[in-house]
Protein backbone atom coordinates (compact mmCIF):
# COMPACT_ATOMS: atom_id res chain seq x y z
CA UNK A 1 0.00 0.00 0.00
CA UNK A 2 1.12 3.82 -0.23
CA UNK A 3 2.92 5.23 2.96
CA UNK A 4 -0.56 7.55 3.73
CA UNK A 5 -2.83 4.66 3.64
CA UNK A 6 -0.86 3.64 7.05
CA UNK A 7 -2.20 4.26 10.06
CA UNK A 8 -0.81 6.76 12.34
CA UNK A 9 0.52 4.80 15.28
CA UNK A 10 2.72 2.99 12.26
CA UNK A 11 4.09 6.24 10.79
CA UNK A 12 4.82 7.64 14.14
CA UNK A 13 6.97 4.15 14.96
CA UNK A 14 9.08 4.97 11.78
CA UNK A 15 9.02 8.93 13.00
CA UNK A 16 10.55 7.48 15.89
CA UNK A 17 13.03 5.26 13.85
CA UNK A 18 14.43 8.38 12.05
CA UNK A 19 15.18 10.51 15.00
CA UNK A 20 17.10 7.17 16.77
CA UNK A 21 18.41 7.33 20.32
CA UNK A 22 21.21 9.98 19.18
CA UNK A 23 17.86 12.41 18.89
CA UNK A 24 19.10 13.18 15.60
CA UNK A 25 16.15 15.97 14.99
CA UNK A 26 17.75 17.56 12.03
CA UNK A 27 16.89 14.54 10.11
CA UNK A 28 13.08 14.77 11.35
CA UNK A 29 12.72 17.95 10.22
CA UNK A 30 13.95 17.04 6.93
CA UNK A 31 11.47 14.64 6.92
CA UNK A 32 9.18 17.26 7.88
CA UNK A 33 9.77 19.12 4.34
CA UNK A 34 8.34 15.72 2.40
CA UNK A 35 4.47 16.46 2.29
CA UNK A 36 1.93 18.65 4.59
CA UNK A 37 1.49 14.99 6.50
CA UNK A 38 4.81 14.41 7.47
CA UNK A 39 5.06 18.05 8.56
CA UNK A 40 2.12 17.33 11.21
CA UNK A 41 3.63 13.89 12.47
CA UNK A 42 7.16 15.42 12.84
CA UNK A 43 5.19 18.14 14.93
CA UNK A 44 4.03 15.81 16.89
CA UNK A 45 4.30 16.87 20.89
CA UNK A 46 4.99 13.21 22.43
CA UNK A 47 8.14 12.75 19.86
CA UNK A 48 9.48 16.19 21.06
CA UNK A 49 8.38 15.31 25.25
CA UNK A 50 10.34 11.73 24.62
CA UNK A 51 13.49 13.70 23.34
CA UNK A 52 13.33 16.04 26.21
CA UNK A 53 12.79 13.06 28.73
CA UNK A 54 16.01 11.47 27.41
CA UNK A 55 18.29 14.87 27.65
CA UNK A 56 16.72 15.81 31.43
CA UNK A 57 15.56 13.00 32.66
CA UNK A 58 13.20 13.52 35.58
CA UNK A 59 13.86 17.57 35.63
CA UNK A 60 11.72 17.46 32.47
CA UNK A 61 8.04 17.45 34.03
CA UNK A 62 6.74 21.05 32.99
CA UNK A 63 6.57 22.92 29.93
CA UNK A 64 7.08 26.06 31.44
CA UNK A 65 8.66 28.60 30.83
CA UNK A 66 8.80 27.23 26.99
CA UNK A 67 5.06 27.15 25.06
CA UNK A 68 6.28 23.61 23.72
CA UNK A 69 8.25 20.68 23.92
CA UNK A 70 9.70 21.20 20.43
CA UNK A 71 10.56 25.08 21.76
CA UNK A 72 12.14 23.23 25.09
CA UNK A 73 14.09 21.14 23.08
CA UNK A 74 16.08 23.52 20.66
CA UNK A 75 16.24 26.71 23.36
CA UNK A 76 17.00 24.92 26.23
CA UNK A 77 20.89 24.83 26.87
CA UNK A 78 21.94 20.62 26.55
CA UNK A 79 24.55 18.75 25.09
CA UNK A 80 24.58 17.31 21.48
CA UNK A 81 24.74 13.27 21.02
CA UNK A 82 25.28 13.97 16.83
CA UNK A 83 28.92 14.72 17.50
CA UNK A 84 31.96 15.23 19.41
CA UNK A 85 33.39 18.32 21.71
CA UNK A 86 37.11 18.67 20.30
CA UNK A 87 39.82 20.50 22.28
CA UNK A 88 42.95 20.92 20.89
CA UNK A 89 46.41 21.99 23.37
CA UNK A 90 49.39 22.99 22.32
CA UNK A 91 52.67 23.98 23.80
CA UNK A 92 56.53 24.69 23.30
CA UNK A 93 58.87 22.91 25.85
CA UNK A 94 62.47 23.06 26.49
CA UNK A 95 64.08 19.84 25.78
CA UNK A 96 68.09 18.92 27.02
CA UNK A 97 71.33 21.05 25.98
CA UNK A 98 73.16 19.42 23.70
CA UNK A 99 76.28 17.23 24.33
CA UNK A 100 78.67 20.69 23.66
CA UNK A 101 76.45 22.96 25.30
CA UNK A 102 76.54 25.15 22.49
CA UNK A 103 72.32 25.08 22.12
CA UNK A 104 69.62 23.17 23.85
CA UNK A 105 66.64 21.67 21.61
CA UNK A 106 63.05 23.19 22.00
CA UNK A 107 59.73 20.61 21.61
CA UNK A 108 56.36 21.68 20.23
CA UNK A 109 54.02 19.34 21.97
CA UNK A 110 50.55 19.10 20.61
CA UNK A 111 47.57 16.91 21.61
CA UNK A 112 43.46 16.69 21.78
CA UNK A 113 40.89 16.14 23.93
CA UNK A 114 38.00 14.24 22.87
CA UNK A 115 34.25 14.34 24.99
CA UNK A 116 31.56 11.91 23.30
CA UNK A 117 28.18 12.03 25.00
CA UNK A 118 25.29 9.73 24.77
CA UNK A 119 21.53 9.93 25.18
CA UNK A 120 21.65 7.45 27.81
CA UNK A 121 24.01 9.25 30.47
CA UNK A 122 27.06 7.54 29.30
CA UNK A 123 29.87 9.64 28.03
CA UNK A 124 33.09 8.95 26.89
CA UNK A 125 36.58 10.76 27.14
CA UNK A 126 39.92 9.97 25.62
CA UNK A 127 43.35 11.70 25.15
CA UNK A 128 45.59 11.32 22.38
CA UNK A 129 47.76 13.23 20.12
CA UNK A 130 46.10 11.88 17.38
CA UNK A 131 44.22 14.53 14.91
CA UNK A 132 40.67 14.03 14.55
CA UNK A 133 40.15 12.60 11.39
CA UNK A 134 41.88 9.24 13.13
CA UNK A 135 39.92 9.48 16.55
CA UNK A 136 36.07 10.81 15.35
CA UNK A 137 35.63 7.99 13.95
CA UNK A 138 36.55 5.24 16.76
CA UNK A 139 33.57 7.45 18.88
CA UNK A 140 30.60 6.07 16.75
CA UNK A 141 29.76 3.50 19.68
CA UNK A 142 30.61 2.96 23.50
CA UNK A 143 32.75 0.02 22.59
CA UNK A 144 35.93 2.30 22.20
CA UNK A 145 39.45 0.26 21.69
CA UNK A 146 41.98 2.61 22.50
CA UNK A 147 44.53 2.74 25.63
CA UNK A 148 43.98 6.68 26.71
CA UNK A 149 39.79 5.98 26.74
CA UNK A 150 37.99 6.55 29.89
CA UNK A 151 34.34 5.90 30.68
CA UNK A 152 31.86 7.21 32.91
CA UNK A 153 28.45 8.95 33.24
CA UNK A 154 27.23 12.52 32.89
CA UNK A 155 24.82 15.28 34.69
CA UNK A 156 23.45 18.39 33.98
CA UNK A 157 22.94 20.52 36.17
CA UNK A 158 20.59 24.08 35.85
CA UNK A 159 22.43 26.61 38.30
CA UNK A 160 20.00 29.63 39.30
CA UNK A 161 22.23 32.36 38.01
CA UNK A 162 20.66 30.52 34.40
CA UNK A 163 24.19 29.01 33.47
CA UNK A 164 24.27 24.99 32.76
CA UNK A 165 26.92 23.03 33.92
CA UNK A 166 28.12 19.74 32.93
CA UNK A 167 29.39 17.20 35.67
CA UNK A 168 30.92 14.13 34.58
CA UNK A 169 32.48 10.85 36.56
CA UNK A 170 35.37 9.02 34.15
CA UNK A 171 37.51 6.24 34.84
CA UNK A 172 39.08 2.74 33.00
CA UNK A 173 36.97 -0.32 32.06
CA UNK A 174 37.51 -2.72 35.28
CA UNK A 175 38.19 -5.59 32.55
CA UNK A 176 41.79 -3.79 31.70
CA UNK A 177 42.66 -4.18 35.45
CA UNK A 178 42.01 -7.87 35.40
CA UNK A 179 43.71 -8.70 31.86
CA UNK A 180 46.73 -6.47 34.08
CA UNK A 181 46.40 -8.45 37.27
CA UNK A 182 46.11 -11.90 35.61
CA UNK A 183 49.08 -11.15 33.80
CA UNK A 184 51.41 -10.84 36.98
CA UNK A 185 49.39 -13.10 39.60
CA UNK A 186 52.41 -15.42 38.99
CA UNK A 187 54.34 -13.05 40.02
CA UNK A 188 56.23 -14.01 43.43
CA UNK A 189 57.14 -10.77 44.49
CA UNK A 190 54.47 -8.56 46.72
CA UNK A 191 51.78 -7.29 44.56
CA UNK A 192 51.25 -3.30 44.91
CA UNK A 193 48.03 -2.08 46.69
CA UNK A 194 44.88 -2.15 44.13
CA UNK A 195 43.86 1.37 43.50
CA UNK A 196 40.93 2.86 41.62
CA UNK A 197 41.56 5.86 39.67
CA UNK A 198 38.14 8.32 39.23
CA UNK A 199 38.23 11.74 37.40
CA UNK A 200 35.68 14.16 38.20
CA UNK A 201 35.10 16.98 35.22
CA UNK A 202 33.42 19.73 35.03
CA UNK A 203 32.23 22.06 32.73
CA UNK A 204 30.45 25.19 31.55
CA UNK A 205 28.29 25.24 28.82
CA UNK A 206 28.06 28.19 26.70
CA UNK A 207 28.16 29.75 22.78
CA UNK A 208 31.29 29.89 20.94
CA UNK A 209 31.75 30.89 17.33
CA UNK A 210 28.42 30.03 14.57
CA UNK A 211 26.70 27.52 16.72
CA UNK A 212 25.02 28.44 19.85
CA UNK A 213 25.98 26.39 23.30
CA UNK A 214 28.39 24.97 21.40
CA UNK A 215 31.42 25.27 23.88
CA UNK A 216 32.22 23.59 27.29
CA UNK A 217 34.65 25.28 29.70
CA UNK A 218 36.70 23.85 32.47
CA UNK A 219 35.61 24.85 35.54
CA UNK A 220 36.56 21.62 37.50
CA UNK A 221 39.17 18.67 37.34
CA UNK A 222 40.28 16.32 40.20
CA UNK A 223 41.57 12.72 40.46
CA UNK A 224 40.02 10.40 43.55
CA UNK A 225 42.37 7.76 44.30
CA UNK A 226 40.51 4.95 46.55
CA UNK A 227 42.31 2.23 47.77
CA UNK A 228 40.22 -0.83 47.96
CA UNK A 229 41.91 -3.06 50.94
CA UNK A 230 41.67 0.10 53.41
CA UNK A 231 39.11 2.52 52.00
CA UNK A 232 40.84 5.46 51.98
CA UNK A 233 40.54 8.11 49.07
CA UNK A 234 43.05 10.57 48.07
CA UNK A 235 41.65 13.93 46.29
CA UNK A 236 44.28 15.78 43.69
CA UNK A 237 42.81 18.81 42.66
CA UNK A 238 44.62 19.71 39.23
CA UNK A 239 45.12 23.84 38.20
CA UNK A 240 43.37 24.99 35.31
CA UNK A 241 46.00 26.42 33.67
CA UNK A 242 46.36 27.11 30.15
CA UNK A 243 46.66 23.25 28.69
CA UNK A 244 43.29 23.28 29.60
CA UNK A 245 41.67 24.17 26.22
CA UNK A 246 37.71 24.54 25.92
CA UNK A 247 36.43 21.79 24.02
CA UNK A 248 34.37 22.95 20.86
CA UNK A 249 31.41 20.94 19.46
CA UNK A 250 32.15 19.20 16.03
CA UNK A 251 28.67 17.96 13.95
CA UNK A 252 29.51 14.21 12.68
CA UNK A 253 27.17 12.70 10.28
CA UNK A 254 28.03 9.18 10.28
CA UNK A 255 27.34 9.26 14.10
CA UNK A 256 23.46 9.54 12.86
CA UNK A 257 23.61 7.58 9.69
CA UNK A 258 22.08 4.20 10.68
CA UNK A 259 19.63 3.71 13.83
CA UNK A 260 19.86 1.25 16.26
CA UNK A 261 16.98 1.72 18.02
CA UNK A 262 14.46 4.21 18.13
CA UNK A 263 13.47 7.03 20.56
Amino acid sequence: MHISELPREILMYIFRWVVSSELDMRALQQLSLVCRGFYICARDPEIWHSACSRVWGRNCTKIAPFKSWREMFLQRPRVRFDGVYISKTSYIRQGEASLDGFYRAWHHIEYYRYLRFFSDGHVVMVTSPDDPLSVVPRLRTKNVRMESVLHGHYRLSQETDNQTKVFAVVCKKKEEKATEFQKNRFCRRNQSPEVEHNFHVGLHLSSGGRQSLSKLSWIHHSCHITYKLSGETIITAFDLDSMYQPFIFAPVKSYTAFSIQPL
